[in-house]
């Protein structure tokens, strides 16, 4: 299963809404993001995402992809 941890990286950066978000990706990535679509972001995983967005979330927030996403494995009966 993978878990969207774009809240939680806001929160740990004291950032604390989707227009500040919006500012830091101006200010630190040149990038800029409607506001539905970073609402989008805050309040579901998203089902698709472009490489240019998540290296913009990345380098903001200063994160990984891995830090944005977490998997936790999936165990069945039997494995």
């Amino acid at each position: 299963m993978l878990a969207w941890m774009l809240r939680q990286i806001m929160a740990e950066r004291g950032i604390w809404s989707g227009a500040a978000l919006a500012r830091l990706l101006k200010e630190k990535a040149d990038y800029e993001l409607s506001a539905p679509s970073i609402s989008a972001l805050l309040n579901a995983p998203p089902k698709q995402m472009k490489a240019e967005t998540m290296d913009a979330l990345c380098t903001a927030l200063s994160c990984t992809p891995g830090d944005l996403w977490v998997h936790t494995p999936t165990y069945t009966k039997g494995a």
